[in-house]
């Protein structure tokens, strides 16, 4: 079975796949300073819970965007594992697409993992919507060539700034607004539809003006935590993937094996 590690800026999600099937996904809060011990504890209570013996992984790949968190991460891949980690993006796990922007370097693992596994599962030019601590926007053409794509502040990151620089704005939850109306009766109600509907208009501006610049049909696909929450807001998805990273880590894996 393999064993994919997804570290993103907020959570470190790890999956565990028999083939294609996912058994089981698990998070925890990012934390750099988080030993491999530490690591362990949690995650071997999690795989006795599963009834998934530590010696049933025989394949461990890694894609973070923390650079702190991957030596932690590969000692517990080798001590309680007793395998040599996969790194998404380095060896025989190298991307595998091309990657045409100024600097190819600098452009994050999630966001490449996701333009593979994008290109894998739908034809055509596509525009990959990743809703994490940012929001990115990715565009892959028909080829699978990854052609840039936009950085914008996570809607939690939005709110963060709202509240923590105001001094009489209360913290509010992340939901679809109960009334359609933009005109806000309240405070709270105001906020919410600043904050939810303000997300949804930059997003529908930004994905109209991408598909002008491709000049082609673009396919757009949903991942990340709160796909669900704003693909039930606006027509502008045609299709949520919540598992867009870690298939992309499976597809990697996959390559590797066969080198």
């Amino acid at each position: 079975m393999l064993l994919a590690i997804d570290a993103g800026n907020t959570n470190v999600v790890f999956a565990l796949l028999d083939g294609s099937a996912i058994r089981g996904r698990w998070r925890i809060a990012t934390d750099p300073r988080r030993t491999g011990d530490e690591y362990a504890v949690w995650l071997m209570q999690l795989l006795a819970i599963r009834g998934v013996e530590a010696k049933a992984i025989d394949q461990i790949i890694i894609s973070t965007v923390v650079p702190r968190a991957l030596h932690n991460l590969e000692i517990l891949a080798r001590h309680y594992f007793e395998i040599e980690p996969l790194i998404a993006g380095v060896g025989k796990a190298d991307y595998g697409i091309d990657i045409d922007v100024d600097e190819p370097r600098s452009l994050g693992a999630d966001r490449a993992v996701n333009s593979i596994a994008a290109h894998a599962k739908h034809a055509g030019d596509l525009i990959v919507v990743d809703f994490g601590t940012a929001t990115t926007f990715d565009v892959i053409d028909f080829n699978g060539a990854y052609k840039g794509g936009i950085i914008a502040p996570g809607i939690n990151l939005s709110l963060d700034a709202l509240v923590g620089n105001t001094a009489k704005l209360p913290r509010i939850a992340i939901q679809v607004p109960k009334s359609d109306s933009v005109v806000g009766r309240n405070t709270e109600d105001q906020m919410l539809i600043g904050v939810f509907w303000g997300y949804v208009a930059m997003m529908e501006g930004l994905i109209a003006r991408i598909r002008a610049e491709i000049g082609r049909p673009a396919k757009v696909i949903a991942t990340g935590g709160l796909a669900v929450l704003f693909h039930e807001a606006t027509n502008i998805f045609d299709a949520v993937d919540a598992d867009l990273t870690i298939d992309g880590l499976a597809i990697l894996a996959q390559r590797a094996a066969s080198k």
